[in-house]
Parts: structure tokens; C-alpha cells; sequence
């Protein structure tokens, strides 16, 4: 599994949340821990990687808002799922969202998996 993702120039955290939170899915899915086979450079290692481990590749450049993708890869195959956002847009709209679904509730501390009624029990650990 490598984990692929573009920021612009600006971006400070690199691998960014959401290629963390990417990370961490497909490793709970192994039945393991995101710290235990997360690799983020390769620069002058020689010969094939551990078996199971997630490799991160972090682009920063341009005016690039956001993409992230995740490959699974075997012999002569490969399934790439990709998410490109072309504009800040669909993050306004989100947080609008959010905030029309705290209108009306009380005081406290909410979650993003609440605001997207996503149960507990389908998140990765």
C-alpha cells in the first residue's frame, strides 16, 4: 500500500491528516498499528521494503489545493483510488455544514464523526 499525497508550497505538515488518516485505515484493516509499518523516506535504502509496511509519498508545490491517493499494489497490477480537490470551496461548504448541524445543540464537544453520523464502530482505531 503507498499513500500519495500534493499540497502547495505553504503546507507546514508533512504527511499531511488526511494521508495519516489514510495510513491509519488501511493499517488497522492489517490488524495493525499505523506506527508499526508507516515508511516515509527511502532515500538510500537498498533492497525491498518490510513486508506489510505503508509507504508515504508527500508533494509540495504550486497553488495545489489538495490530493491524496491510495494504491494497492501487486504483481503487474495496480488499484488507485484518488481525491483531487480543485477549490477551497468544497471545504467552506463543509464547514457550513458543520456549523447548521451544531445550530440548536448544546454546549460540548462534538466530533467530525458525529457531524457525519459515521458509527464508532466503522472508524479505524
Amino acid at each position: 500500500i503507498e499513500i500519495l499525497e500534493a499540497h502547495h508550497a505553504r503546507k507546514e505538515d508533512a504527511p499531511s491528516g488526511t494521508a495519516l488518516a489514510l495510513g491509519e485505515a488501511a493499517a488497522a484493516a492489517r490488524g495493525r498499528r499505523l506506527e508499526e509499518v508507516m515508511q516515509t523516506a527511502r532515500h538510500g535504502q537498498v533492497g525491498p521494503r518490510a513486508p506489510g509496511a505503508i509507504g508515504f509519498a508527500v508533494l509540495r508545490g504550486g497553488d495545489v489545493v489538495g490530493e491524496h491517493g491510495v494504491w494497492l499494489l501487486g504483481a503487474g497490477e495496480r488499484i488507485e483510488l484518488t481525491h483531487r480537490a480543485g477549490n477551497r470551496v468544497i471545504f467552506a461548504r463543509g464547514a457550513l455544514e458543520a456549523a447548521c448541524w451544531l445550530a440548536g445543540r448544546p454546549p460540548g464537544h462534538y466530533t467530525l464523526e458525529q457531524v457525519l453520523d459515521v458509527p464508532r464502530d466503522r472508524l479505524p482505531t
